[in-house]
């Protein structure tokens, strides 16, 4: 009673974060050095429970903003909110097709946040387009599964099925179309966040050689860091340990690990955070030279740039 009880208790925290307001605020970003422009295309690619844009909210806040002022050509994935990782996939490599076709460029950037990680990898690996990806960056990716997923896929498999119909009812653009999502399936996108699946998933999609491959986290320093994000923060701590509110420093590292999104203060950087949800900058302890999370996009495209990528 008590797993089938938590597992409850996450699925409405997480369906709450989905639907939680962003706040816009002022502010520039910057590195306090003249921008460095990467070689190739930089492709944006969100994570789940969000498409780029909903209810009229930019996934990704002022980033973009943040990384063209760096000089950087920005493109976003246009991928379904709850897809099944090969479907978003496809979409991704498609995307990469015409951005290539459009800029005359050999290859693209990819910087992932979250599940759109997870989807990169199966596109480079699985799909063939190895040659076509400079670098892949991932942020709070769920590399090796999400513990806090398969407990709240511990409710029986029919309700957890039927609560799945319901969200893609919902996001799906031939039901409610909150999200337009063109093939929604909750069911399988979620599933395949499992530590179990994650683990396959690893072995049958490995790095490919010529690709740059690097990750970082976010770190809620304790679970009022974010009120939206508190009980996953503290759940995760016992389950998982560091976390940013849903995805647990651990899983997210992958390949080249670069560091983790800590706050400079009590606060912390949340699952939100790492994509300036509210609109308000979140100043960190220094990663690449950047103070805030907005300026440290910044710095991942210039450092890119310095690589020759």
């Amino acid at each position: 009673m008590k797993k089938k009880t938590l597992a409850l208790v996450l699925l409405l925290v997480i369906l709450g974060a989905a639907f939680a307001p962003a706040v816009s605020a002022g502010g520039e970003a910057g590195t306090g050095s003249a921008p460095t422009a990467p070689k190739y295309p930089i492709l944006l690619v969100h994570g789940a429970g969000f498409r780029d844009v909903t209810f009229g909210i930019d996934y990704w806040g002022r980033i973009p903003a943040a990384l063209e002022a760096q000089g950087a050509k920005v493109f976003f994935s246009g991928t379904d909110a709850w897809g099944a990782i090969e479907e978003s996939a496809a979409n991704i490599k498609r995307k990469i097709e015409s951005i290539l076709a459009e800029t005359n460029c050999k290859k693209v950037n990819i910087i992932a946040h979250s599940k759109g990680g997870i989807e990169s990898r199966y596109m480079i690996s699985s799909l063939g387009m190895a040659d076509k990806v400079a670098s892949l960056t991932t942020i709070s990716t769920p590399h090796h599964g999400s513990v806090m997923v398969e407990k709240l896929a511990g409710v029986p498999d029919w309700l957890y099925k039927g609560f799945s119909e319901v969200m893609n009812f919902f996001f799906g653009f031939h039901g409610f179309g909150l999200n337009g999502d063109e093939n929604p399936d909750f069911y399988q996108g979620s599933q395949s966040l499992l530590p179990a699946y994650m683990e396959k998933f690893n072995a049958q999609n490995p790095d490919k050689k010529g690709v740059y491959y690097q990750s970082f986290a976010g770190m809620m320093n304790e679970p009022k860091s974010d009120i939206i994000l508190s009980i996953t923060s503290y759940i995760g701590s016992k389950l998982e340990g560091d976390n940013d509110g849903m995805v647990a420093v651990d899983s997210a590292h992958w390949a080249n690990y670069r560091g983790t999104l800590r706050g400079a203060n009590t606060r912390g950087v949340s699952h939100m955070d790492e994509v300036d949800f509210r609109r308000k900058d979140v100043e960190i302890v220094p990663v690449l030279g950047a103070k805030t999370v907005r300026a440290f996009y910044a710095a991942v495209a210039a450092d890119l740039a310095k690589r020759g990528y």
